[in-house]
């Protein structure tokens, strides 16, 4: 039976074959949604059919902050509310409904009554009628569901609240469902940005066919992209079909005994050019080992190079700071050699202590240079200009 007042539907008694469709595509909303957005739009207009939901919103409950947000909110009269701080605090039906973990029906004057009780304004528009129902995901109360009429007290029955109770379970499970969702592609997304980051080739091979590929795999090889590498034969980066075959054996033998195989080997890139590499092959965890293996390929021919240039770098550093020694040892005497020399200018200004100088200075620069050839270890001391140059006294010979 269907009666019209002031605008609104009600039910006495509600047709359960079209209950029951409503639910049923709530639950297939659950599963085909993207995410809670979309769920929430679709539970909104399934429920139009059989309720008057005008006015509805979702609201969930966050304990450690002690507030509450809205992430669906349709009403007539009121814009949705920001985040709601301080909310054990705060004179809410909502807050009612979560704390006493019951669906709840609030008429107006009830509404009114307890915002005054409560010494607080009544949060938006009273309504004529409200319902709610608490949100529960293993007995945590996570939120709400609420549904209301400005226009009649009469637009709801009391079997109203229980439909929307079956539907805050379904929103509940939807929400738990969509945050392992959201936790899980989080997740993947972290771990998709350790892959990519990573210095060396990394790549899932199944039946020696390359399924997936890091950024590094195909830099590495000379490609332009991964799908250069995806689903193609692994047999792409040997140098030839018997080092290919060779390779093969090598790994299946290592899974065999260890699990895990460990060596060295000459690969090819894309130009024709070879290099030396170090792969790992490990199991990817499915009970057919040889299926499916997850690898690491490092280029030992850039890691040698990058040691062959540190080890120059520090070669070039040893020469510099030994040439500054020279340089400062040298010029010394040179100095004091070149000053008594001028003296010939004047026959008369040379004396014996001039030239027994001379003699000193010149028998240092031998001493110098005598003990900068049998240098094996050094040791460095400060020099004007930031750097640093080699003592030669206290060097070990």
């Amino acid at each position: 039976m269907e009666t019209e007042i002031s605008g609104n539907r009600i039910k006495d008694k509600r047709d359960e074959s079209k209950t029951l469709e409503v639910l049923y595509e709530i639950s297939q909303a659950v599963s085909a949604t993207r995410n809670l957005e979309e769920l929430y739009v679709d539970i909104h207009r399934a429920l139009n059919t059989i309720l008057d939901v005008e006015n509805f919103y979702i609201a969930l409950h966050h304990e450690k902050k002690d507030s509450i947000t809205f992430p669906y909110y349709v009403d007539e009269k009121d814009e949705m509310p920001d985040e709601i701080f301080n909310f054990s605090e705060t004179a809410s039906l909502t807050g009612k409904v979560i704390n006493s973990r019951q669906p709840r029906i609030f008429y107006e004057q009830e509404i009114i009554d307890f915002a005054r009780q409560q010494n607080q304004e009544i949060i938006g528009t009273a309504s004529k009628i409200w319902l709610g129902s608490p949100l529960i995901i293993k007995e945590r109360v996570i939120g709400a569901v609420a549904i209301q009429s400005f226009k009649s007290a009469d637009a709801y029955v009391e079997s109203d609240l229980h439909l929307l109770n079956i539907v805050s379970q379904h929103i509940a499970l939807a929400i738990e469902r969509k945050e392992a969702e959201n936790k899980v592609r989080e997740q993947q997304q972290v771990l998709q940005t350790i892959l990519e980051s990573s210095p060396v080739g990394i790549c899932l091979v199944e039946n020696r066919v390359f399924k997936w590929v890091n950024t590094q795999m195909v830099n590495m090889f000379g490609y332009d992209a991964k799908q250069d590498l995806t689903n193609r034969s692994a047999s792409i980066i040997y140098a030839s079909e018997e080092d290919y075959k060779k390779a093969g054996k090598m790994i299946q033998a290592a899974l065999r005994l260890k699990g895990k195989a460990d060596f060295d080997f000459e690969l090819i890139r894309k130009d024709g050019s070879l290099f030396k590499a170090h792969m790992i092959i490990t199991e990817s965890g499915k009970d057919d080992a040889a299926t499916q293996t997850i690898a690491t390929v490092a280029d030992l021919s850039r890691l040698e190079m990058a040691h062959q240039e540190r080890v120059e770098k520090e070669k070039l550093q040893g020469v510099l700071e030994m040439a500054g020694a020279i340089c400062h040892e040298i010029n010394q005497p040179l100095q004091t050699i070149v000053g008594y020399t001028s003296l010939f200018d004047s026959p008369e200004a040379v004396t014996p202590k001039a030239l027994k100088e001379i003699k000193s200075q010149a028998n240092r620069i031998g001493k110098i240079t005598n003990r900068l050839s049998k240098i094996t270890r050094y040791k460095t001391i400060s020099y004007p200009g930031d750097t640093t140059i080699v003592d030669i006294w206290r060097s070990s010979n």
